[in-house]
């Protein structure tokens, strides 16, 4: 009989020493404050559409914040920091496709990994991770508006700057810019002529 509970009395030990080792465990430290991850996620989109050929017109989007908690709702001193872009370039249905992959040969040349791609007809996205942990994603909208994003999760509370033209901040714009309304020889081939 004493076999059996000295058994368990080990299973029970390794069980409660296991669990106290992951209750001591420090969290880990953001790689970096608020102001560091909001231009990081400027310098990767200004990238993004740098590498868009033929060149598309583009609008900074609003700006995005959220605070990071713990399971309690308890604040942690961090916050999600997430910057956009929206092409104002008409994109056609029948060259969204071309769009996607030259940002994803962008991205995976820059180190991203972990891609995921929805192949839908009307409302297509690829995302992807940056090596620092930046999420990155690209999709077409509901209107056939197309947008980028990149952001960090949980970066260490700080002050923010914005660059110029930023919506809803000092000397930008109140609202920001969403529908497509600039033609573009190739890439609003197929699609209605806008201007």
């Amino acid at each position: 009989m004493s076999g059996p509970l000295r058994l368990l009395g080990c299973v029970l030990l390794v069980v409660v020493v296991l669990a106290a080792c992951q209750g001591e465990a420090e969290p880990e430290e953001p790689a970096m404050d608020m102001q560091q991850a909001g231009q990081r996620s400027e310098a990767i989109l200004d990238g993004t559409m740098a590498a868009i050929h033929p060149s598309v017109k583009w609008a900074r989007g609003t700006p995005g914040e959220s605070a990071c908690s713990t399971g309690l709702n308890r604040p942690t001193g961090t916050t999600t920091v997430v910057r956009s872009r929206n092409i104002l370039t008409v994109v056609s249905e029948q060259r969204r496709g071309e769009l996607l992959e030259q940002v994803r040969r962008y991205w995976k040349q820059q180190g991203a990994q972990d891609f995921s791609v929805k192949s839908d007809k009307n409302m297509p996205w690829i995302r992807a991770t940056t090596a620092d942990g930046f999420s990155l994603s690209l999709q077409v909208g509901s209107i056939g508006n197309v947008f980028a994003d990149a952001g960090l999760s949980c970066a260490e509370d700080s002050d923010m700057t914005y660059p110029p033209g930023t919506p809803g901040q000092p000397g930008g714009p109140k609202k920001e810019e969403l529908t497509p309304r600039e033609h573009s020889d190739f890439w609003s081939s197929g699609g209605p002529r806008r201007k």
